[in-house]
């Protein structure tokens, strides 16, 4: 076996493992019943399956192009998942759809009872 092939057949191996995490992501989003576990399917798996993927096209294409064009990609990833999931977050926690049983702390408690905030003024017990 040459070097070539065996980087194809570790970019498979790479390609295949993170098509798996992205189609868990998607059946976690689909199937977990609250905001929080949702928002972990969203997030954890997803990103983990982009660089993955990203490392096997790297891998195949083994050009300075397809690197240059491979970093901004993860970066992004990288920066917009987390900073997406947290403003869902925050959003069903303002709307009041999340399940409050299911909060062990509750730290955006008191900002949603402060003057400027646009919540209602106290939440009510569930």
């Amino acid at each position: 076996m040459t070097l070539e092939s065996v980087l194809d057949v570790v970019a498979l191996v790479l390609v295949l493992i993170g098509a798996v995490l992205c189609l868990t992501a998607t059946i976690g989003l689909v199937r977990w019943p609250d905001v929080p576990s949702r928002l972990h399917a969203a997030t954890k798996p997803q990103v983990l399956g982009v660089l993955l993927i990203v490392i096997a096209v790297e891998l195949t294409l083994r050009s300075w192009e397809a690197l240059a064009f491979g970093i901004p990609i993860v970066l992004i990833q990288f920066a917009t998942a987390p900073l997406a999931a947290h403003m869902v977050g925050r959003a069903a926690y303002r709307n009041r759809t999340m399940d409050e049983a299911g909060l062990y702390v509750d730290d955006l408690q008191h900002r949603t009872e402060e003057g400027g905030s646009i919540a209602a003024p106290s939440r009510p017990e569930s």
